[in-house]
């Protein structure tokens, strides 16, 4: 691979002549284009937060030479299948073939910036400005054939890379319509938008071309990605968060590995550089045997953990407050529960890895980040660098969904590409430290107090979270990245993130007429940040358990007793599908089934889920039979894509739900491997069964974070139906009740 120039490639491009629009074009015949032109109709609603940096045509697609197009875009592929359901909107507003659109994703400096890839937005915001740049693309080609062509826009018919005179074989192909001038028009409402009852593409199940690769162990990921004369590296960690480096003795290293090129020494930052990967890991544990660190303030017992989470809490906040709780539950019978959550770990299948590259004066690095440009920006701050002296490439990670070490793999990377330049640096962590130094999901604890009306129905609901930081993701803050509170010169995060994402879904999707919402934050023993779905994952653990329970109060069946307290034709229909899936389902003696149902953050994508479970009455051991699950999203995209999505959030749900839980003693973690850590296995896998309702007139919302949290309440509230034993705290383990 060569080097790449110092100015950006969309500069390049633009020198070109080219034309920012993102789809590869294909061939046709004339007669079939005739057939095909679909109505279009005006859309006039807001854009996607995506464009508020970006709002012109070449920020998101690019007409190339031979009349191919290539659609931006700044969101990282992460097994979501984000590539595919682009290339589907891009290919629908274009009447281009699907195999003709080609997709480039994240790459700083050519891509839009967009931030993060998270939050189920990808879809809402990247393939959405694709979608309306595509469609303003369109116009803007019709317009420029019609003054190349002396023809009314009207009486022209574009389809796969050409515009053509209607009821002739007359036409322009993109690059002849273009001549080098780029299609620049700013995107605005009114868009023409093709109707959707015409769609070719929008809405099917059409597989990922990279699924095959993955199966077939392809070169695929950015841990089997190589450069020729490649070096390796490793990082000698601290023994604890804290830690400072007191002294190295390195006098030995090169007499007992060969191959070692370097070793680095930037304050309290240790790395080590070596001709070949296994010398690299062998020098790493010599280093670590012969270095000398400051102690640090020991964690606290896990046993005693919830005891000093609420000792350590701040004083809450009120985050919502409708009616009055507190003088309605005066006179009134309360109801209280509370639930745990532990820490939870990314837990990625491929430990963390970056390669970097400085060539003197420009710093390139390969990462799976989930947000190249926030990265780009803490490197730049921590090195001092210009912006546009630092390049990053998104690579697809054998990894998981998140803030994983994907971004301190990549500073690892940069520091030591620097100190070693002009040779790639691979920089690969090992399970232990993939395990030991991941930003966990944080602990939590929910208090949930109700009371019910003389009807049965919930009168008051009280929620209190007790929740640390959500994200402390990379940005402009350079103590964001790891490595870069170890230099000489350590930086320290200048705030504690995103806290909000803790009580995010604490407050039910119920009507409720008093209903008050309460966080609690504190500042927690372990590094944490954001972990799929944040804080909705315990949130709707605690809140549809409880819902159960409140149900088994009123004396009523608890899916009837959730409908009673909709007002949402959503979310009833999402419920009422899940009824009709298990409808005929009976259980045996020993096995239980359960439900639970959200609106992720309470403004997106609806879930409602089943559990089949059996709970073996000798050793309490829960299994997990089968899962049903019944999705809205709006709009859909990719059919197979959302499925896809739900059944793995399932299933990792069930994992976290019935086996995870980070541990630790007073000196260090001890879940640093999969025995210590373990997951579901995939024997343990249950069947799963998804039903997507689509609503193409309803906005697009995203599916990867919608999944977890409705998971783990349906799992506890069937264990409480198979054995009669309620859940509060997770992960389940019978015999602690």
């Amino acid at each position: 691979m060569t080097n790449f120039p110092s100015e950006s490639r969309r500069r390049f491009f633009k020198d070109l002549g080219y034309v920012s629009i993102g789809f590869t074009l294909f061939s046709s015949c004339l007669g079939e284009e005739d057939q095909i032109m679909a109505e279009r109709v005006p859309y006039n609603d807001t854009l996607p937060g995506s464009m508020r940096r970006e709002n012109h045509v070449n920020a998101w697609l690019q007409v190339l030479e031979d009349g191919n197009i290539r659609v931006l875009s700044g969101k990282v592929e992460l097994g979501q299948g984000i590539r595919i359901a682009i290339r589907q909107v891009a290919a629908e507003e274009l009447d281009m073939d699907l195999d003709k659109v080609e997709i480039h994703l994240a790459e700083t400096g050519v891509t839009p910036n967009e931030g993060y890839t998270g939050a189920s937005a990808s879809i809402q915001n990247s393939a959405m400005s694709v979608r309306y740049a595509a469609a303003t693309a369109r116009m803007e080609l019709l317009e420029l054939a019609s003054k190349k062509l002396d023809i009314k826009v009207d009486e022209l018919l574009l389809y796969n890379g050409r515009v053509k005179v209607r009821g002739s074989n007359k036409y322009l192909t993109f690059p002849e319509i273009l001549e080098g001038v780029q299609l620049e028009r700013e995107i605005t409402t009114p868009i023409q938008l093709k109707k959707k009852t015409e769609y070719r593409y929008v809405g099917k199940a059409i597989p990922r071309p990279d699924i095959e690769k993955m199966v077939q162990a392809e070169a695929t990921y950015i841990q089997d990605l190589r450069f020729p004369d490649m070096v390796h590296a490793r990082v000698v960690r601290p023994t604890g968060y804290e830690s400072k480096l007191v002294q190295i003795n390195a006098s030995g290293l090169k007499a007992e590995v060969s191959g070692v090129l370097k070793i680095v020494v930037l304050g309290s930052f240790v790395g080590v550089i070596a001709q070949r990967e296994y010398q690299a890991i062998k020098a790493e544990k010599h280093l670590k045997k012969h270095t000398q660190w400051t102690t640090v303030a020991p964690f606290p017992e896990t046993e005693n953990l919830f005891t000093r989470i609420k000792k350590i809490a701040n004083k809450p906040e009120t985050i919502r407050n409708e009616g009055d709780f507190e003088t309605e539950t005066i006179h009134t019978q309360i109801i209280k529960s509370t639930y745990t959550k532990p820490y939870l770990m990314h837990g990625s299948m491929g430990p963390a890895c970056a390669i970097a590259m400085f060539n003197g004066e420009v710093l390139q690095v390969w990462s799976h980040s989930q947000g190249i440009y926030p990265l780009r920006d803490a490197l730049a701050s921590m090195l001092e660098m210009d912006l546009d002296k630092i390049h990053i490439i998104s690579v697809p990670g054998a990894g998981c969904y998140g803030h994983s070490t994907a971004d301190d793999a990549a500073t690892d990377a940069a520091l030591l590409a620097i100190e070693y330049p002009k040779r790639h640096v691979r920089v690969q962590w090992s399970r232990h430290d993939e395990q030991s130094w991941d930003p966990y999901g944080p602990a939590m604890i929910i208090d949930l107090a109700a009371s019910l009306d003389r009807n049965g129905r919930i009168n008051s609901w009280k929620s209190e979270v007790w929740t640390d930081s959500h994200s402390t993701r990379p940005n402009s803050d350079a103590g964001t990245i790891l490595a870069a509170r170890y230099l000489e010169k350590p930086f320290q995060m200048k705030s504690r993130g995103f806290l909000a994402g803790g009580h995010r879904n604490a407050d039910p999707y119920y009507r409720i007429p008093h209903l008050m919402l309460k966080a609690h934050y504190y500042d927690g023993p372990l590094r944490v940040s954001s972990l799929r779905s944040l804080g909705s994952f315990a949130n709707i653990f605690a809140v549809e358990s409880f819902m159960d329970e409140l149900a088994e109060k009123a004396g009523k069946d608890p899916l009837e007793f959730r409908l009673e307290h909709l007002d949402d034709d959503r979310g009833i229909a999402v419920i009422k599908k899940v009824m009709e899936l298990t409808a005929s389902l009976k259980s045996k003696d020993g096995e239980g089934i359960g439900f639970a149902f959200m609106r992720y953050k309470n403004t997106d994508a609806y879930a409602a889920v089943a559990a089949h479970v059996s709970v073996d009455k000798e050793n309490g051991k829960v299994r997990v039979l089968k899962l049903w699950a019944a999705v809205d999203v709006g709009e859909v995209i990719n059919l197979d894509g959302i499925i896809n999505q739900t059944e793995g959030g399932m299933i990792q749900a069930a994992s976290w739900t019935l086996k995870e839980q980070v541990t630790f003693n007073p000196h260090e973690v001890t879940s640093t491997d999969w025995i210590t850590y373990p997951i579901l296995r995939h024997s343990e896998i249950p069947e799963v069964e998804v039903a997507i309702i689509d609503r193409p007139n309803e906005p697009v919302s995203g599916a990867g974070e919608v999944p977890m949290p409705p998971t783990s309440a349906a799992i506890a509230n069937a264990v409480y139906r198979a054995c009669g034993t309620r859940v509060y705290d997770l992960p389940i383990r019978i015999h602690k009740k």
